[in-house]
This record gives C-alpha cells, structure tokens and sequence, in this order.
C-alpha cells in the first residue's frame, strides 16, 4: 500500500483473466467507485485476454503478459479470474492452477484473490459446482474469494427483471459489472457503498470525462443494499 490522492491510501490491484473482466471495463469501474471513498483508492491494472484460462497466463500462451507485469511492476493485490468452465472441466486441474498462480503471486509480495464466476444465464444448476469448487479452493490455499456467482444467482432471484447478461449466454451486462464492480469495492473498502451514483464515469487520455456506467436509481440503490447486507469476507476483517 502506498500513499497518495491526497490523504487516500492507494491500493495497486492487478486483474489477471478473461472477458469476465473486461466486459464494461470492470477494473476501470472499480477505479472510478474508489473516488467515493474517503480513505482508499484503488489504483487498476490488468493482463486480460479473451477465452484465456490461468494455466495460459502461466505460461505466456494466447499472447497474455501476466508473467512480463508482475516481473516489472509492483502491485499490493492480484485479482484472479478463472475460464468460467475450468471447475466443470476438471477441478484438479483447477486447483492446481490456481496454487500455481498463488505461488507466483505471493512471490512477487502480493496477495491473491480470486473472482467467483457466475452460472451461464441458461443454467442457473452451474452454480452449486461453481461456489463449491470456489470454496475447497479458498480453504484449501488460505486465500480470499469474491463471491460474484454467489451475488449474480441472489439477483436473479430477488429480480429476475434485472438483466445481468449482456447480448449473450455469460458475460456481464452494465448492471452484472456494476453488480461486480460493487463487491470489489466492499472487499477492499470495506465501507457502505450507498455514497456510490448511479452513473459511473473517468477521465480519458484528454483528460475530458469518460461515461463507464447508467443505471438508473433504482436499480443501483437494489444493487448496493444487495452487495452491503450480503455477507462475505473482505480484506479487513
């Protein structure tokens, strides 16, 4: 953790993974919500790559960059997004992998964390084999899990009117990025995020304002109870 933007402590989080990620520009969401934050904010960086599994990241294959980034930067916190099949596929494999990408992580004096997926919006069974292989994972390796499968399946049932996929089978819409982007605040914040719009925006290399993210009130205000009264573990507790 270093110090900076102003009186904030700066967190440098590096997210490693796939589309799951990058659809609406989650680590660039999770940046701009740190600006509600009067204490911390959350520096993003990421090494994504469509389709790519952990295992490929390891090893330099479908032109990731993940092993060049941590040789060459320094960062507090490596955010882990698994292919969203690889615990169907084959679940020591997934284990392995991802003890092999702690280790890496650990090495380089970061901690990792790893992103829960969700189940495809065509098969909400996915998600009993998703939070169970999560779990054996977090407990079997010592390491926090963001449960955003876990999120995803609870607004499916509480809103099924809420659309969380984008134009296809699995990825996330604005609202299942805002969905997601939400609980990364909580994990690393640890804080309400009430004080959080409903429209989310940057700067660009202009520095002119970038518009991320519009939900509307109602929408968001569901999202950030949903996300502040789930209980999960977050960095400071």
């Amino acid at each position: 953790m270093s110090f900076g933007q102003g009186t904030k402590d700066t967190l440098n989080i590096l997210f490693v993974g796939n589309s799951f990620t990058y659809f609406y520009n989650l680590p660039q969401v999770v940046n701009a919500m740190s600006e509600y934050s009067d204490s911390i904010y959350l520096k993003t960086s990421h090494s994504l790559v469509g389709g790519s599994k952990i295992s490929e990241h390891l090893k330099g294959e479908k032109n990731t960059q993940t092993i060049e980034i941590l040789n060459k930067e320094k960062f507090d916190y490596v955010v882990i997004n698994h292919h969203s099949l690889a615990p169907f596929e084959n679940v020591n494999t997934f284990l392995e992998d991802s003890k092999e990408i702690v280790s890496l992580v650990k090495s380089k004096n970061a901690v990792p964390i790893f992103m829960m997926t969700w189940a495809y919006h065509s098969n909400p069974l996915m998600l009993k084999t998703l939070s169970e292989s999560y779990k054996k994972l977090g407990n079997l390796l010592k390491v926090d899990i963001i449960p955003n499968g876990e999120l995803f399946s609870e607004v499916r049932k509480l809103r099924p009117d809420l659309i969380l996929f984008d134009d296809d089978d699995k990825h996330p819409s604005k609202h299942g990025t805002y969905l997601n982007a939400l609980a990364f605040f909580k994990y690393f914040i640890n804080r309400s995020t009430s004080e959080i719009p409903k429209r989310i925006s940057t700067l660009d290399k202009n520095n002119q304002k970038l518009w991320l993210l519009f939900l509307s009130q109602e929408n968001a205000d569901f999202l950030q109870q949903l996300v502040d009264e789930y209980d999960f573990k977050t960095r400071l507790n």
